[in-house]
């Protein structure tokens, strides 16, 4: 049976990819432990919004700094990506407040 070989850069950006999504699913689950209260969005929801903000929070902390040798993957960048995911959740929970008395108004 033949092994399913990559090349060396396909290699590397799966790698790549797998550290974001486990580093944005801890900074989401993280967030969420931050916010409390029912989540909309379920577990996937979460997961989401954690690798969305493991990748706005350590730009913006890069912006910033005005430091283009910022390494994300560090404890200070699981720190912004932890506060980018948890600006994430409340924009979103804002905007799922915001949607709601819409509904119940065309509703009635």
């Amino acid at each position: 049976m033949h092994e399913f070989q990559l090349s060396s850069a396909a290699q590397q950006w799966v790698n790549v990819v797998l550290i974001w999504v486990g580093f944005g699913t801890l900074a989401g689950l993280l967030a969420r432990v931050l916010v409390p209260g029912r989540e909309p969005a379920g577990a996937a929801g979460t997961i989401v919004i954690g690798i969305l903000g493991s990748t706005a929070g350590p730009f913006a902390l890069t912006y910033l700094l005005k430091r283009p040798d910022f390494n994300p993957i560090s404890p200070v960048g699981f720190l912004a990506a932890i506060a980018g995911a948890f600006v994430l959740l409340i924009g979103y929970r804002l905007l799922l407040a915001m949607r709601r008395p819409q509904e119940a108004e065309e509703e009635e």
